[in-house]
């Protein structure tokens, strides 16, 4: 079945009078993401999401486009090959892979709307009919002493087993939002911690150090995901294990990080490091070096219900049926009209799970009203 068309929807979405939150590096004052929306020859349309501003994505679409459009869908990724061995100059760092993500994605729903099967069915087979999250929150704002521990009574008051806050502001803040969360959230929830990689070797030895008493699930980006050699060096004296991966493109980045002997948890971005073509090759990279994985999910609900099947497409080797510590979905509460408007059924946490959605393909539906009002001009 070819693909007649590939089209990209920039959207963008103010947080109105929402504060504006975010991490150590930066506060955001809206979302943004772009929507690839691809037809087969047939009429179906599969959907798909690419990370990154959409003036930079839109950049990519004529020339991804005249690559893909005319071929089967199902041969979609020996298309990508091509392109990156024919443009090999361009690298693979950057809003190209990010475009590719989405097409793939596109592709991958499309493939399941064509064959009556859920993604998760296509990738690998359906191992779960719902996946845990981790709640991402306790962001910084710019009033953090007012307004982060309202933010974790909340996640407390809904119960989430996981819970993920932002630190990176320095080491004696670190510890303060630390022991405050702890307070609050009590001994039994798992707490993770993200530096968004704000520090440097030191620093983040020293943060790790003093966190290492309040038992943390792990301690994501620590330093900048181009330190690999430092990532290498810091998880050999950490005590604390290391998530890093959301800002890696392809396999090759994760493998050099994972020959550098710097992480505990991958965490692949779908959006952005490849989409399910590049997300598999990561797992499998996981797999074999016994690692655990998490993929990060930072943009609207098309990625989130990627993320979803993606996770509940992997296997659990070595594990069987007593799995002590599962992979994770990020589920951001932070402000988004487009993880919560974009559906026309919301994707949401029971119990600290997301189900994994009925139907082929992605098994959402896109609300096209709402693609159109937060459409960017």
């Amino acid at each position: 079945m070819k693909i007649s068309a590939i089209e990209f929807v920039a959207l963008s979405a103010p947080l109105g009078t929402a504060k504006p939150y975010g991490m150590s590096k930066s506060l955001a004052t809206g979302r943004q993401s772009t929507v690839v929306r691809m037809t087969l020859e047939n009429g179906i349309v599969g959907y798909g999401e690419a990370w990154g501003m959409p003036a930079f994505n839109r950049g990519y679409e004529a020339f991804l486009v005249n690559y893909l459009v005319g071929i089967d869908v199902f041969d979609i990724e020996h298309a990508y090959s091509r392109i990156l061995a024919r443009h090999y100059h361009f690298g693979v760092q950057g809003p190209m892979m990010a475009c590719i993500s989405g097409i793939d994605i596109a592709a991958k729903d499309a493939m399941g709307k064509l064959l009556g099967l859920p993604v998760c069915k296509l990738i690998g087979g359906q191992r779960v009919d719902s996946v845990p999250i981790y709640a991402s929150g306790g962001y910084v704002t710019e009033t953090p002493a007012e307004d982060f521990r309202p933010q974790i009574e909340t996640m407390a008051e809904a119960g989430y087993p996981s819970v993920k806050i932002k630190i990176g502001l320095g080491p004696d803040s670190d510890e303060e939002r630390v022991a405050i969360a702890r307070e609050i959230l009590g001994d039994e929830v798992e707490l993770l911690v993200d530096i968004n990689s704000n520090y440097t070797y030191d620093l983040a030895l020293e943060s790790m150090e003093r966190l290492a008493p309040y038992r943390i699930g792990w301690v994501e980006e620590p330093l900048s995901p181009a330190d690999f050699s430092g990532y290498g060096r810091l998880r050999a004296r950490a005590r604390l294990p290391i998530a890093t991966g959301e800002a890696l493109y392809t396999v090759f980045d994760f493998k050099t990080l994972v020959d550098a002997g710097g992480v505990d948890i991958l965490q692949p971005d779908l959006s952005l490091c490849g989409g399910f073509w590049q997300g598999r090759k990561i797992a499998e990279l996981a797999h074999a070096n016994h690692l655990r994985l998490s993929p990060h999910v930072w943009g609207g609900a098309i990625g989130l219900a990627a993320g979803i099947h993606f996770i509940a497409s992997l296997s659990v080797f070595p594990h069987s049926e007593n799995i002590p510590k599962p992979t994770l979905l990020e589920y951001d509460l932070g402000a988004n009209p487009l993880r919560t408007e974009l559906l026309a059924e919301p994707i949401l946490v029971e119990n600290g799970r997301v189900s994994v959605p009925e139907g082929p393909g992605l098994g959402i539906e896109v609300d096209e009203e709402a693609l159109l009002r937060y459409a960017a001009a």
